[in-house]
């Protein structure tokens, strides 16, 4: 009976010979093949464009322009490729004209590519994606796709685009080794949008917030944990690239520049020379910041209530921060001068180093202005804020929110006398 047993689990001689000699789908269709079968002879190499980040630089901007283009461009040879059903399935029903969206739109159709990211991070770590990736494939799938669209579309240019990206070097370079195989004998340009550090941190903070983080704020040790890792360290983000990819084009851009060359958008397509078909889509602004005036509202109840409270709240919030006549973000100090001066000591010989990839002396022409303060401190325009809310009457929709806005209150009117 086990002698039956046994040859039941396993397959005739036959069989056998016949799987020797079928290649393994998976191990013989690789990225490579299909990159290396969409290029015609002798014409020239696929170029591949990654933009890495940084956060807060107007990345989901550029994603969604991009993808909501990507029809568009793949006509002209520009490919901006998608890893999953979902993304598929839009970028079919946008070529087949069944769908012009105007809202905004599902985030793995924006942001493809940090799906990817995340995925080739969670494999890396034996870890997960975020959860509001939701429904996609295993890491196989998605080079599996990718090279589909090299293979068929047959582009002259890829262009992946993930503010992720930007981990790749510090969780280990061989992440960035294996992106780049998908695309063997291609022509890498890297493109990194890089913010002033304290302009950096301060929105990167808020962004944290906005996630329902627990933070300490930015004015007492909130600034520590940053240190060591990529949203300060910005070598540690980009020279890994460089090592990895020697004879890649390496743009660096300052924030401040791409903001006065007209936004993410303009500038990625002037920087990288990309000649973009007419008639695309214009650009809309994703992932705003909420406002600095009311980073510490949020920071506490992100603190004290559940987190799904804490999340009404925060959106309660946003909503109703401009209606509050606060004064403008750049003008609350969020760290205070001592912290401003170990930002300024400790960043220098970062941004010495970028200056020499770009050939000068300093990478940030306004580096100096890390030490200065801004012109009203954090806690009071707090307390203006809190005092300016409780006097709305009717806006809080839950008692939770009712409760914790009438304690601020209170704490703010004892911290005051």
């Amino acid at each position: 009976m086990k002698a039956i047993k046994r040859l039941l689990r396993r397959p005739s001689p036959q069989v056998e010979q016949e799987l020797e000699k079928t290649p393994d789908p998976v191990q013989q269709e690789t990225p490579q093949t299909g990159a290396q079968m969409g290029a015609h002879a002798g014409r020239a190499p696929l170029k591949v464009i990654l933009f890495i980040g940084h956060h807060k630089v107007g990345s989901t901007s550029l994603q969604d322009y991009l993808s909501r283009n990507a029809t568009a461009l793949s006509r002209v040879g520009i490919l901006y490729p998608y890893v999953d059903f979902e993304g598929m399935a839009h970028f079919a029903a946008m070529a087949n004209g069944q769908l012009q969206p105007e809202g905004s739109l599902p985030i793995n159709v924006r942001e493809p590519h940090n799906a990817l990211a995340f995925r080739m991070l969670a494999d890396h770590r034996s870890g997960s994606v975020p959860a509001y990736h939701k429904r996609l494939p295993a890491l196989g799938q998605m080079a599996h796709a990718i090279k589909q669209q090299v293979r068929f579309c047959d582009p002259h240019t890829v262009i992946l685009a993930a503010e992720v990206f930007a981990n790749f070097n510090a969780a280990s370079p061989t992440l960035i080794e294996r992106l780049a195989g998908y695309f063997p004998d291609a022509e890498f340009t890297v493109v990194a949008t890089l913010r002033r550090i304290d302009e950096y941190l301060a929105s990167w903070h808020g962004q944290r917030l906005k996630f329902g983080h627990q933070l300490e704020p930015l004015r007492t040790t909130g600034i520590d944990g940053y240190l060591k890792g990529i949203h300060f360290d910005y070598r540690l983000m980009v020279e890994g690239w460089m090592k990895v990819l020697p004879q890649s084009q390496v743009i660096l851009r300052d924030y401040a520049d791409v903001r006065k060359n007209g936004g993410s958008v303009n500038d990625f397509i002037t920087q990288t020379g990309l000649q973009m078909p007419a008639g695309l889509a214009p650009e809309r602004r994703e992932n705003d910041s909420i406002h600095r005036g009311i980073y510490e509202i949020a920071r506490r109840a992100n603190a004290a209530l559940p987190a799904r409270e804490a999340g009404q709240l925060r959106n309660s919030l946003r909503q109703m921060s401009a209606r509050l006549d606060l004064p403008s973000s750049h003008d609350i100090e969020l760290f205070g001068a001592d912290n401003r001066a170990r930002l300024l000591e400790q960043f220098q010989p970062i941004d010495s180093w970028l200056g020499e990839v770009v050939g000068r002396s300093g990478f940030f022409a306004d580096l100096a202005q890390i030490s200065a303060t801004d012109a009203r401190a954090e806690m009071e325009i707090y307390r203006e804020a809190v005092e300016r809310i409780c006097s709305i009457a009717g806006w809080w929709e839950t008692p939770a929110e009712i409760d914790f806005m009438k304690t601020l209150q209170a704490d703010a009117a004892s911290a005051e006398t």
